[in-house]
């Protein structure tokens, strides 16, 4: 009995069609004869020489047919030979660039439609309940491509569908190098959405559904422009130039399990990152998510980690944060959760004579090697899709062309170097010597010049070549360009043991959140009873901070609590400052808002932190009309502003343009850097004895210091009401920076707060 196969995408087995051989006996009479040897040799040499070249042919068919019976093709015997001996030398491809006529749809109903962001898909089968998920996704839209195995009466409302007949018609020139009953039939489908107006690509299989049916809830959907994420990624270190692949899913907490296409020699190298460093967003052109459930694995994997017929259900750590590839090293790209913006569009071809599940590995390697020369860089994301795994699987044999040349591949990509200076030629060069070295064969080649020609032909204009970083001498890597991130352990599964502990782990989070807050001086303001939270709350926060103050309406000598008043916490602070001159800042905390340490790792602390972005924290209110309160603190403030140094008074007024307006913020968290605090003290002392509420004066501060384009985004999504939840246990997220408001009055208080804490930090829970 055959094993079942498990059909990522839609990729199926080569099939052989060689017939079987025949034997044919044929019989030679030889006249008896008193010849010696060599006599009889030389009457007789035509029958030798027919005998042996019969003899070979033979031997031949039966190799062929045997190799092809065990799973491999022609052109993985071509490909092997080719990587042996070196000695294929392709036809290489003459294009004029100049002449390429452009081709419009003429042949669809679809011909007028225009889209910017597509969903490409191939489908074998009647439409999935993830597929019909994936058309309910605002603003993206649904492209399937069908093969010679998709039901002729396909259709599904929301989703353009392009049967075989319909793509002929599209005058592609890569028609007619694809296989009929292939997934990597989704190039058609790339090359229509281009013609069709795409500027993002989400490359897809029909089996996996779309967390929270929001693509751009991790991935970054926009580059350019308001609605772009400006911020700053987490890169690995480029440090060990011999590093040149790394498995990406130690940094979102699994460390014993590797993508397919991760060279198998690769696989034990389990350690986390020491250290990272940054690169600014904006050029991830590649960017490759993860998926729970049943991630992207090899055969070897799959058939190794499984005691049973149990589906797999990984999970990953959804909150680990996205990382890029620095040039020089690269990781393994799939074709069924990865988003292409277009400036990579040239990256979308699947390779079509090697294996099926070799294609889209060997195309993602091709084509981060080459986003290299045009600046572009990879990067991969937490989960965005969770994949079902239908307890099914694939043969080795599918895959083992790609086990046995990926790592060689990727060292020759590397290495590679082209002297071209247009894009597109680069491109067609990497090709041709991949084909000569191995990888691919010469029909890729071919197929290579076909796609170049089509996407110009449907107007794709090819990205400017940028010089390589890899030739040009690389800085060393300071301990302030040292960024750090220990990965969770979540639990995995080897040989069918669950891995469960992650205490190690959980222990390297508080050494790393101490490490980063260690030097940073908490001040919170209680407005209960101290009696019963003021040792409550050092104990939460103590193990984070550098050192926890406590300020109330009432002093407790006793619980080292000081005495202050909430209306003017504000006059307080330059006291402390003083008093922890090396700190490296200061971090202010009302006790009715709870602070998720470990959602600030990434903050600047050498930036202002703020609730200016919270609508319900910060607002803007007009004087007139309003009560004499507001009036009378708007006078001051304007009087205050009056007497500001130049510096203070033009960043106040460039910000608050209408001195009618009063800005109030509840201020119930804010951080001021080092660097940031002669400024405040300043501030402080020019106020003086003026009756300034804190809701004034602190954003007041904040706006005099520094403008808030430059205030550091962390609080901006914090969650907060403004009245107290029923259910507190709900409203908290452990997923959010801080949470407004929560009220702590008692140990029982507090012994909830630390198990709902306990989502973000384990730990907490040896407090209880």
């Amino acid at each position: 009995m055959n094993p079942p196969k498990m059909q990522i995408q839609d990729r199926v087995l080569p099939t052989s069609g060689s017939p079987k051989p025949h034997n044919h006996r044929k019989s030679f009479a030889i006249a008896s004869k008193n010849l010696d040897f060599s006599t009889w040799a030389s009457e007789n040499l035509y029958k030798i020489v027919t005998i042996l070249i019969l003899i070979t042919t033979v031997a031949a068919l039966f190799y062929l047919r045997n190799y092809s019976t065990a799973g491999g093709d022609a052109a993985a015997l071509i490909c092997l030979q080719s990587a042996q001996s070196h000695s294929v030398h392709p036809k290489f491809p003459q294009i004029n660039w100049n002449s390429i006529n452009r081709i419009a749809d003429k042949s669809t109903p679809y011909s007028s439609f225009r889209s910017e962001k597509w969903i490409v898909v191939s489908v074998s089968d009647y439409p999935s309940d993830s597929l019909r998920k994936l058309t309910k996704i605002k603003g993206w839209q649904v492209l399937a491509i069908g093969n010679s195995r998709t039901p002729k009466d396909w259709n599904l409302k929301g989703a353009i569908y392009l049967s075989l007949d319909m793509q002929a018609q599209l005058g592609f020139r890569v028609i007619d190098y694809l296989p009929y009953d292939s997934y990597v039939r989704k190039t058609v489908g790339y090359l229509f959405a281009v013609q069709h107006g795409a500027q993002k690509i989400y490359d897809v299989d029909d089996r996996g559904d779309v967390i929270d049916n929001d693509i751009g809830k991790h991935f970054d959907v926009e580059l350019i422009g308001e609605s772009a994420r400006q911020e700053v990624i987490l890169q690995y270190s480029h440090e060990n130039p011999n590093r040149t692949v790394v498995n990406p899913y130690i940094h979102f907490g699994q460390r014993s399990i590797w993508p397919r296409g991760l060279p198998l020699e690769n696989v034990g190298e389990i350690g986390h990152e020491e250290f990272y460093t940054e690169i600014f967003g904006g050029k991830q052109f590649i960017q490759q998510g993860i998926s729970n459930g049943l991630p992207d694995v090899d055969s070897v994997f799959y058939f190794t980690r499984k005691a049973s017929l149990e589906a797999f259900d990984i999970r990953f750590d959804d909150r680990a944060p996205k990382v890029a590839l620095p040039q020089g090293t690269m990781v393994p790209v799939n074709s069924f959760n990865t988003i292409f913006h277009s400036s990579a569009f040239w990256g979308l071809m699947l390779p079509v004579s090697v294996s099926t599940m070799s294609s889209d590995v060997l195309r993602g390697y091709w084509a981060q090697r080459l986003l290299w020369e045009v600046g572009g860089y990879v990067v991969v994301y937490p989960p965005t899709v969770h994949r079902y795994d239908r307890v099914e699987a694939y043969p080795f044999s599918e895959e083992k062309d790609l086990h046995v040349n990926v790592g060689r591949l990727i060292n020759f990509l590397v290495g590679w170097r082209s002297n071209k200076h247009r894009l597109f030629e680069k491109i067609l060069d990497l090709s041709y010597v991949m084909a000569e070295e191995g990888f691919w064969t010469e029909r890729d080649v071919q197929f290579t010049a076909a796609w170049l020609q089509d996407l110009l032909a449907v107007g794709y204009q090819q990205p400017r070549l940028m010089s390589l970083e890899l030739d040009r001498p690389r800085a060393n890597i300071g301990d302030g360009d040292r960024k750090e991130f220990v990965p969770m352990k979540l639990p995995s599964v080897h040989l069918g043991v669950e891995e469960i502990g992650t205490v190690n782990y959980e222990i390297g989070n508080l050494i790393r959140w101490r490490k980063n807050f260690g030097n940073v001086v908490l001040i919170m303001f209680c407005s209960g009873s101290i009696e019963r939270t003021a040792l409550e709350w050092r104990l939460l926060y103590g193990r984070i901070f550098k050192t926890v103050i406590i300020l109330s309406g009432q002093k407790n000598v006793d619980l080292a609590v000081e005495e202050g008043q909430l209306d003017y916490v504000y006059k307080y602070l330059p006291k402390f400052f003083d008093r922890y001159t090396s700190a490296d800042g200061f971090l202010f905390l009302q006790d009715d808002t709870i602070l998720n340490y470990w959602n600030l790792l990434q903050a600047d602390k050498t930036k202002l932190w703020i609730t200016n972005k919270v609508s319900k924290s910060w607002t803007t209110v007009s004087t007139a009309g309003n009560s004499d309160w507001f009036v009378k603190q708007a006078d001051t403030v304007n009087k205050l502003v009056a007497t500001m140094p130049a510096h203070f008074q033009v960043n106040y007024k460039e910000s608050l343009k209408d001195s009618q307006n009063l800005i109030i913020c509840n201020s119930e968290v804010f951080y001021v850097p080092r660097r940031f605090v002669p400024d405040f003290t300043d501030l402080v002392n020019l106020v003086g004895d003026l009756d300034i509420h804190h809701k004034v004066a602190t954003p007041m501060f904040f706006l005099a210091m520094d403008s808030p384009r430059n205030y550091d985004s962390v609080f901006d999504s914090m969650k907060y009401k403004q009245k107290i939840q029923s259910n507190s246990t709900s409203f908290y997220s452990a997923e959010a920076p801080a949470v407004h408001p929560w009220i702590v009055s008692n140990e029982q208080d507090f012994i909830k707060l630390i198990r709902t804490m306990a989502a973000g930090d384990p730990l907490l829970m040896e407090l209880v």
